[in-house]
């Protein structure tokens, strides 16, 4: 879930929480380096590079005490103990994100540079309204049939979204909805994710740099199936599947629900489904 009625790119609160892997004994992993202890309200995932995207390799305990090597920067984490980019190595070469070691020694600065970013995917031709919406059919309509969301929202929605499948997140990675990864989890639909630098601002107006880490999908039909499993697994929006055959209050409810903050969200979207008559693609008529 990302939107952009409703901040696209606004942080979300990345908690690294009990997760696989194997947990490692306590004092078996570093013979040397900085001294710190894991703060966090479980276990800690351990990576294999300072992401959360990156591959699990073991766990920490809450309390257990650690030796850092160094430190490096990498993506923006909120953790327990503080919000930062800076990611600690061990001497195995794993990473934990520093947002939950406390230590009151000095961390140095690793020598090597961080991982660089993965290139990226190829951006989709641009599409003709017409073009888009054949495009965009299969997918919704599968969506439907899977987790009940009426098609003709699902396709309004991402033409509002994405901007006819213009913007950055769905033309390279054919996220048409922008949906997050939450904790690297990027489920059952996506390939994987992607970081990106973000600009966020609290509600004092103070503004700082952040990355967020987006799904990425293999096609436009599997984003649209991402979308409708994402509304049918939030259990906010519950009482939108109420209206699973109303195309109009089924995303009025998912508004109310907190999908948008903009009031003339649903007024948006509807009027996108009767402009381009989305609503002869819900199979149920």
């Amino acid at each position: 879930m990302g939107h952009t009625t409703r901040r696209l790119l606004t942080g979300v609160l990345l908690v690294l929480a009990a997760g696989a892997g194997t947990v490692i004994a306590p004092g078996a992993a570093h013979a040397a380096g900085v001294r710190a202890t894991i703060d966090v309200n479980s276990k800690l995932k351990v990576r294999a590079k300072p992401s959360l995207t990156a591959k699990v390799a073991g766990t920490l305990r809450d309390g257990q005490r650690i030796n850092v090597t160094c430190s490096i920067t990498g993506q923006s984490v909120r953790g327990k103990v503080r919000t930062t980019t800076l990611w600690d190595r061990l001497a195995d070469g794993r990473y934990v994100s520093h947002a939950y070691v406390r230590t009151s020694g000095k961390i140095p600065v690793c020598k090597s540079a961080a991982p660089a970013p993965a290139p990226k995917p190829t951006p989709a031709p641009a599409l003709t309204p017409a073009q888009f919406i054949a495009a965009a059919v299969p997918g919704a309509q599968q969506g439907w049939r899977e987790y009940g969301v009426p098609a003709s929202v699902t396709i309004a929605q991402a033409i509002l979204e994405s901007g006819w499948g213009r913007s950055g997140l769905s033309s390279v990675d054919r996220n048409y909805f922008g949906i997050k990864c939450q904790g690297g989890s990027y489920g059952p639909h996506a390939t994987g994710c992607h970081v990106y630098r973000t600009t966020e601002c609290d509600k004092a107006g103070k503004c700082f740099e952040t990355s967020d880490a987006f799904r990425t999908y293999a096609s436009m039909a599997r984003s649209f199936r991402d979308h409708g499993h994402f509304l049918k697994n939030n259990k906010r929006y519950a009482p939108a599947f109420a209206h699973t055959k109303n195309a109009n209050k089924f995303i009025e409810a998912v508004r109310k629900a907190g999908y948008a903050t903009d009031p003339n969200y649903t007024a948006k979207v509807t009027n996108i489904m009767k402009k381009h008559d989305l609503y002869q693609y819900d199979t149920w008529k």
